[in-house]
C-alpha cells in the first residue's frame, strides 16, 4: 500500500478509473486533505503521508468512487476565482456558468451608463455563485437573489457573508418576490432547471444534487416559458435578460424572448466548447 504522495495519487487514479470516475478527483481530494495548492503538491511528490492522512484520503476516494461528488466531500467549489461552500441542497457551480457571468458583466459595461445604479436579480440562486460574483465584480449593482428553497438560501447567505458581498436574498417562486414588492428591475439573470425530465444523468449528479435545480419539465423548457409571462411585469423599459440554457435549447429560448419582446436584440452565445449555452436579450421598449 502507498505511503508517499505520488504513490497515493497513482493508487487513486487507478482505483477511480476502474469505477468510471475521473482520475483527477484524487488530486483534488489530496489537496484538500494536505491543505496544499497544486504547486506545493508537485514539490512534495516524494513526501511521506501520515497514517491519519493516508486513511482520510482512502476514505475520501472511496466515497467518490461510490458516487459522492468531490465538492460535497471537500465542502466547496471554486467559481470565478472564489471559493463557494456547497452541499446537497444546492447545485454545484459549473465552469460554463462563469461564462454567463462574464457575458453579463460585458453587457453591463456596454449598455448601462457609468455611475448609474443598476438593479439585478438572480433567479434560482442556489449557492449564490452568480449573484455574489456579479455583486463583487460590479459595484454599481443593487443585487437581489431568489430561490424557492430556504435551505438553499442558507448556503447562499453563508457564502455572501464569507465573501463580503452585499446581496438581498428572497425566498419565493421565480420572480414572485420582486412582484410582491413592486420593484422594477434592470437585469434578470438565471441558470434555471433545464434538463428534460427523462434525460439520463450520471449517478453523481442524479443522486446527489437537488432535482428542483436540475429538471425543467418534459422538454426542459418549462421555466423559460414561465419567465416569458413574468418578465414583462418586472423589467424596466431598458433592461437585460441573461439565461444559461441546455445544449440545443439556445434558439428555442431566443425565439421565446423575441416573441415576448419584439423590439429586443436577442443573441445566442456559444460556450468555450462551441455549444449554445447562453442567451442574452437587450430589451428597449
Amino acid at each position: 500500500m502507498f505511503t508517499k504522495v505520488y504513490e497515493a495519487l497513482n493508487w487513486a487514479s487507478s482505483f477511480l478509473e476502474e469505477a468510471g470516475r475521473e482520475a483527477k478527483a484524487g488530486e483534488l481530494l489530496l489537496l484538500h486533505i494536505l491543505k496544499m495548492n497544486r504547486t506545493q503538491l508537485f514539490m512534495e511528490m516524494r513526501a511521506d503521508l501520515t497514517e491519519e492522512q493516508r486513511e482520510e484520503f482512502m476514505k475520501s476516494v472511496q466515497l467518490h468512487r461510490n458516487g459522492i461528488p468531490v465538492q460535497h466531500i471537500i465542502g466547496h467549489e471554486e467559481f470565478y476565482g472564489r471559493r463557494f461552500e456547497v452541499n446537497p441542497e444546492v447545485l454545484i457551480p459549473r465552469p460554463e456558468t462563469e461564462e454567463l457571468v462574464l457575458g453579463v458583466l460585458d453587457r453591463l459595461k456596454e449598455h448601462f451608463p457609468e455611475n448609474e445604479k443598476i438593479s439585478l436579480v438572480d433567479v434560482g440562486t442556489g449557492s449564490g455563485a452568480i449573484a455574489i460574483t456579479l455583486s463583487l465584480e460590479e459595484p454599481r449593482l443593487e443585487t437581489f437573489a431568489i430561490d424557492i428553497a430556504e435551505v438553499s438560501l442558507e448556503v447562499a447567505r453563508q457564502n455572501a457573508q464569507q465573501l463580503h458581498a452585499d446581496v438581498n436574498f428572497m425566498c419565493g417562486d421565480l420572480l414572485s418576490p420582486i412582484k410582491e414588492i413592486s420593484k422594477k428591475i434592470d437585469v434578470v439573470v438565471s441558470n434555471p432547471p433545464y434538463i428534460p425530465n427523462d434525460e439520463l444523468l450520471s449517478d453523481v449528479v442524479k443522486d446527489h444534487e437537488p432535482h428542483r435545480a436540475l429538471f425543467g419539465g418534459q422538454d426542459g423548457l418549462d421555466f423559460y416559458r414561465r419567465f416569458m409571462t413574468e418578465l414583462p411585469e418586472v423589467l424596466n423599459d431598458k433592461s437585460l435578460v441573461a439565461f444559461e440554457v441546455g445544449v440545443g435549447q439556445g434558439e428555442v429560448v431566443a425565439s421565446m424572448l423575441r416573441a415576448t419582446f419584439p423590439t429586443a436584440t436577442v443573441e445566442v452565445k456559444d460556450d468555450i466548447n462551441g455549444k449554445d449555452r447562453m442567451v442574452f436579450a437587450l430589451v428597449q421598449n
